[in-house]
């Protein structure tokens, strides 16, 4: 079973939209697709209950207690959603199950500081070894200042974002449907498909 988790400490960042968006691709693909959320907010879990019967099914998991329920028999992929301020224990079990970990950050100062402090962290977690790190630049606008700094900062890290999402509405939208971009015709999103491309490249790999 592959288990595929969004994170960063930084609240507000876009996680649940790429949870939702990662788990919408792999149910479309044909695959028994799990979305876990962790977060109290439950973000993903209200997500799931917006979206319409005839879309490819993804199932959820509940929350009991703080404890991690098991994904539903069948499941062949594991999309985790996670809470701010992710840290301590509740990291330790992510990253204990963790193929992949994808960080998204958004081009401002305050992400980017809060983000280079999670990768510290997670480069000195004893279970890094085990797990493929990512990022992903989102709600990007080319040709200004933030993005120029946040092209600086990877730059200085030494690891490319695996790709870049502009910053768009189509994601709020399809978000307040329960739906995803691969849950809509093509052509009202190609933009953004295009931008999704080299992710699904590194989720393939």
């Amino acid at each position: 079973m592959s288990v595929i988790v969004v994170a960063n400490p930084k609240g507000g960042v876009g996680k649940s939209t790429l949870a939702t968006n990662i788990a919408g691709w792999l149910a479309q693909q044909g695959h028994a697709v799990m979305l876990g959320d962790i977060d109290r907010q439950q973000s993903a879990r209200q997500w799931l209950a917006l979206r319409p019967p005839q879309a490819p099914i993804i199932r959820g998991w509940d929350l009991v207690d703080d404890v991690l329920v098991r994904p539903p028999k069948g499941t062949t992929h594991v999309v985790l959603d996670t809470p701010a301020g992710l840290r301590g224990k509740r990291l330790d079990s992510v990253l204990k199950i963790a193929d992949r970990l994808l960080v998204p950050l958004q081009p401002s100062p305050f992400d980017i500081a809060a983000t280079h402090d999670f990768l510290d962290a997670l480069r000195r977690h004893r279970h890094a070894d085990r797990v493929v790190l990512g990022l992903v630049a989102v709600r990007v606008k080319e040709h200004t200042h933030a993005t120029g700094h946040l092209n600086e900062f990877l730059t200085a890290l030494g690891q490319p974002a695996v790709t870049g999402l502009r910053d768009t509405q189509n994601y709020v939208h399809l978000a307040a449907r329960g739906l995803t971009l691969w849950d809509v015709a093509p052509g009202r999103v190609e933009r953004d498909l295009l931008q999704w491309q080299p992710l699904i490249n590194w989720l393939q790999t």
